[in-house]
């Protein structure tokens, strides 16, 4: 059991809200396996004012690092001291490690995707093709990870092209050899059906009853389809739907793993040993399994 001292270092997660996330419960068992005096906390922050204050306050108080969700992870940047370059390419930082008073910003987001990819759905990017839905924070990083993964071709699929033409432009001075286009839904229904993976990286999913965020029917059986929404009771459409089709599916529980897991290997850089992904989750599904039952007694 974890016990907390005056030496206990602590670490959190900082967005609006928070209170859905399994962040503190996976981080903690990992802390607990690792024989780390840390604690891992839920800062729910309603405002940008109160981002830059917690933010000011972590530079004085026992903080190892944190990490930034929704929607702080753009505004994290310009409050580091330091940005590593795939957090700088991808313009969003979602882990911060706190390094004698300064802050230095990472984005494991990607990271955490491609270990996603292969451990749950057995896919390599390299040499393939990519189809992307949307152009905010969590696309950014999953591109940057698609340009480091030597995609052949990554297609953003977006409502407003002229955002997405935007990440492309920022990115584009490290594209190398993945090339990177931008399109609107009505064009992309071949770019779909044609692709080795479909990405979703737009919030559809995240409440009951959602739609899927392109018709089923464009989804080839050979797809790999990866939804970033995770700790849903059902399926989202989209996962649902290309299961159907016959397409293998994957929600992003192992990408909200494996980016925390990368967050603790940064911040514990001199230990012994990495995150233990397969504690932290085991501890995220108990907790989404014990959440599903305590709304089940209340209904």
């Amino acid at each position: 059991m974890q016990r907390i001292s005056g030496s206990t270092r602590l670490a959190g997660v900082i967005g609006w809200p928070v209170d859905h996330s399994l962040s503190p419960t996976m981080h903690n068992a990992a802390y607990e396996e690792l024989g780390l005096n840390w604690a891992y906390v839920p800062l729910g922050v309603p405002d940008e004012l109160g981002l830059r204050r917690v933010v000011a306050a972590i530079r004085t108080l026992p903080f190892v690092g944190f990490n930034v969700t929704m929607p702080y992870k753009n505004h994290v940047v310009e409050l580091c001291d330091e940005v590593a370059m795939a957090a700088s390419m991808a313009g969003a930082v979602n882990t911060v490690h706190c390094l004698d008073g300064r802050l230095i910003g990472y984005n494991t987001d990607g990271r955490g995707l491609l270990e996603a990819l292969s451990a749950d759905a057995s896919f390599d990017p390299a040499e393939k093709n990519v189809v992307l839905l949307g152009a905010g924070g969590a696309a950014g990083s999953a591109l940057v990870a698609f340009i480091l993964g030597r995609a052949a071709s990554v297609t953003i699929v977006n409502r407003n092209i002229a955002k997405a033409e935007d990440l492309i432009l920022r990115i584009e001075p490290h594209l190398k050899s993945t090339r990177a286009s931008a399109i609107g839904y009505d064009a992309a229904e071949g770019y779909v059906a044609s692709a080795d993976l479909v990405v979703n990286a737009t919030p559809l999913g995240m409440n009951p009853g959602d739609p899927s965020p392109v018709p089923i029917e464009w989804i080839d059986p050979r797809t790999v389809v990866f939804d970033m929404v995770y700790g849903q009771e059902e399926p989202t459409a989209l996962i649902a739907g290309a299961l159907r089709v016959g397409a293998k599916a994957v929600d992003g529980l192992g990408m909200l793993v494996n980016q925390g897991a990368t967050a603790i290997d940064i911040w514990n850089e001199n230990g012994p040993s990495r995150a233990p992904r397969d504690v932290m989750r085991a501890a995220a599904e108990a907790e989404l399994v014990a959440r599903t039952s305590r709304r089940s007694a209340v209904g």
